[in-house]
């Protein structure tokens, strides 16, 4: 009987492993609407979160000011 319940439970959790795995590729295949639509305003907590979420872009350029060590 236990060596049955240990197949049982392995089972069970490679099951529950592939379903979480699997999970993401279903999730993006079945979206056919983009996130963001274009066509509507951005809402205010988009515009005003956008300069903070952008800081780490590479289109302001280099810095060119120097910094001394401290």
């Amino acid at each position: 009987m236990s060596r049955l319940r240990n197949v049982l439970v392995a089972t069970g959790l490679l099951v529950f492993a592939g379903g979480g795995l699997a999970f993401p590729f279903f999730f993006v295949k079945s979206k056919n609407k983009p996130i963001i639509d274009n066509t509507k305003p951005l809402p205010p907590q988009a515009t005003f979160r956008g300069p903070y979420v952008n800081t780490g872009s590479r289109d302001v350029g280099p810095d060119s000011s120097t910094y001394s060590k401290k």
